[in-house]
């Protein structure tokens, strides 16, 4: 019965996204919307100029495709689907507005901001009042200890994670197929973890490997298609829908190391410039482009932080 709804999920998306590939692709060359590179980041990356983005509509199709077909028999999905879409939706809506309307600003930081607290707030709002899920959260290597800051503490707290790690996995995407790689390394260990606790969202997280997967094709180096806002809002969504449906929070420290890493070098780099009026930490941020300037190639950058996640993944598995 569990390779229905873990195996299954992720065969179905896997295809689902494997052929919605070659279809989306010419269609998002036909609307032109190309990826538009910086001109002071690695020089290689010049060659990406025009590459299609906002691809993660493929992603979020193939998990949602799939999903429907287990709402019902599985209705613990539902805020974790909620939260995917919620933030695949406004990254949708920043990545038509610089490349279809070609405003290259897309929506404003207050406009994201508020967008991401609203779907932020009404995830909240379901599972405390709805589903009743308890906020406290379980401690890494303590099994059967929870840590608590009472509900409204445990509140605020669920804002800081869930836009935290929405925008961590956002800067994460900068390579190809890295925030793809890693984040189906994060979906793995929370499928497992799904299985072994009996939480109901193992479907949506074996679909969410599935989809991965299948954008990989299109998504590896050399990338014939980028997932924009559109695919990094929507993944770091699920990754903090996942980690809060099971009180798992505090492992989103070690699986989603990748993602903390990547948004703490950017704001290391942001104030650091500011203070010093110029002087940089790190030759470029985020990270991942550090490490390029530093002459690792596009695809070692991304092997290396493939690895160190799955090594996380497992180290998390014994935190449990």
């Amino acid at each position: 019965m569990m390779d229905y709804k873990v195996v299954i999920p992720a065969i179905i998306a896997f295809c689902i996204s494997a052929l919605l590939g070659p279809v989306m692709i010419p269609f998002l060359r036909r609307l032109k919307v190309g990826q538009t590179i910086r001109d002071e980041g690695p020089k290689t990356h010049l060659q990406k100029n025009g590459t299609p983005t906002m691809g993660g509509l493929i992603i979020l199709s193939a998990i949602t495709l799939t999903s429907i077909f287990y709402v019902r028999s599985n209705p613990s999905i539902i805020p974790v689907l909620f939260l995917t879409l919620g933030f695949g939706l406004i990254g949708f809506l920043d990545d038509y507005i610089k490349v279809v309307l070609k405003r290259s600003m897309g929506l404003r930081a207050w406009q994201k901001m508020a967008l991401q607290i609203v779907v932020t707030a009404v995830f909240a709002y379901y599972i405390v009042e709805i589903v009743q899920i308890d906020l406290a959260m379980r401690i890494p290597f303590w099994p059967g200890h929870y840590l608590s800051f009472g509900k409204i503490g445990n509140i605020i707290l669920l804002f800081f994670v869930v836009i935290g790690t929405v925008n961590g996995t956002n800067f994460t995407d900068g390579l190809d197929g890295l925030a793809t790689s890693v984040t189906s390394m994060v979906a793995t260990f929370f499928t497992v973890v799904a299985i072994g606790l009996g939480s109901g969202i193992e479907p949506i997280t074996g679909a969410a490997v599935g989809a991965l997967l299948g954008f990989l094709l299109f998504n590896g180096y050399p990338a014939s298609v980028f997932m924009g806002d559109t695919g990094s809002l929507a993944l770091g969504g699920f990754v903090a829908a996942c980690a809060y449906t099971m009180q798992m929070p505090l492992f989103i420290l070690i699986v989603g190391f990748i993602y903390l890493i990547e948004v703490v070098s950017v704001m290391m780099q942001v104030s650091y410039f500011k203070l010093t009026h110029g002087k940089r930490i790190f030759k470029m941020a985020p990270i991942h482009h550090h490490f390029e300037m530093c002459g690792w190639k596009e695809t070692k950058v991304v092997g290396v932080f493939s690895i160190v996640t799955a090594i996380l993944c497992l180290i998390a598995l014994l935190g449990l």
